[in-house]
């Protein structure tokens, strides 16, 4: 591995068929944002799924759990921390923060997609923002030590957390909607106003949000990657964006969620077919296409600025929201 990857949100099926040993897909050395739960579960569920996935991790010599950014690092092992994609799984008491903050959730979104009790979501017709539970959230996440993300939220809540928290926002996984217009991907306006929290943005590999979802267009999706995070560099600076590639273990069951569940997505997420991503091995060239990193090199980024993207961004702000 060229550089130290900070993948800041990827998906594992969401079910006790889960297995971490498939996570050993990404590079040794890799920091790993899991996520265990959405607006599909509930406090219970996403709770099983901690305790399953730090059991399996902890038998497994090739993961590591931790819990500050200097757990971080070693190169022999995969550290692993876990996200929430919604705020549904603290069933409305914010005391459940710090629950799953000793359980290892380091990030966590109020919304996802639709309008919950905390504010609105990127699907939702209506924009009216974060709730003032919304807002008591964002401040409970700044006292424990999670980042406040924006992915999935509406642009309003987007723009609502930027103003009401007190430590650096991210977004970990959204790209540009200069670049492609859809309701998941973030306006400038929302770059910027993260930006200005000290936070960082990461960039996805889902073909919907990129414009390229056929299914042969790997070496096309790896490509408007490149493009996103030039133009994210471009818009707020090199310090401000990250990887979060939103890569699902769980392709074939998540495309039947989409398909069987429709309530919680829309066409914007159908009218282009079965969802396609970007796997670890394409962000390294480790198959058959050029990988992320060797297409950042090829368009000009130093080795430092590529290892502020991949790897040191999130590390430094995770050091500032996580406190150590």
């Amino acid at each position: 591995m060229d550089v130290f990857l900070w993948e800041q949100h990827c998906c594992l099926p969401l079910r006790p068929t889960a297995r971490v040993s498939d996570l050993a897909r990404y590079p040794l050395g890799s920091y790993l944002s899991v996520n265990v739960g959405y607006s599909a579960q509930a406090k219970d569920d996403s709770l099983a799924l901690l305790h399953q996935f730090r059991d399996e991790a902890g038998a497994d010599p090739r993961f590591r759990l931790v819990d500050r950014v200097r757990d971080i690092g070693a190169p022999e092992v995969i550290s692993l921390a876990f996200d929430l994609e919604d705020s549904r799984p603290l069933d409305g008491d914010l005391d459940n923060v710090e629950l799953f903050h000793d359980l290892g959730v380091r990030s966590l979104l109020p919304t996802y997609n639709h309008a919950n009790p905390a504010g609105c979501g990127c699907l939702d017709v209506e924009d009216t923002g974060l709730t003032g539970y919304g807002k008591d959230l964002v401040r409970k996440l700044n006292e424990v030590g999670v980042f406040a993300d924006g992915s999935h939220c509406s642009r309003r809540t987007g723009l609502d957390i930027a103003t009401h928290t007190g430590s650096p926002m991210i977004y970990s996984h959204s790209n540009f909607a200069a670049l492609w217009e859809h309701p998941r991907n973030i306006t400038d306006e929302q770059a910027l106003a993260c930006a200005a929290t000290g936070g960082v943005i990461g960039i996805n590999g889902v073909g919907i949000f990129l414009g390229r979802n056929e299914p042969a267009a790997r070496a096309e999706r790896v490509a408007a990657m490149a493009d996103h995070i030039r133009y994210g560099v471009d818009l707020v600076g090199i310090d401000h964006i990250g990887i979060g590639s939103d890569y699902s273990f769980d392709g074939q069951e998540f495309n039947d969620e989409i398909r069987d569940n429709p309530a919680a997505f829309s066409e914007s997420y159908t009218k282009w077919g079965p969802l396609q991503w970007t796997p670890p091995e394409d962000l390294f060239a480790e198959s058959d296409v050029p990988g992320l990193a060797e297409l950042l090199a090829a368009r000009g980024f130093t080795p430092a600025e590529r290892e502020a993207i991949f790897g040191g961004n999130f590390a430094r702000v995770a050091d500032q929201v996580w406190r150590g």
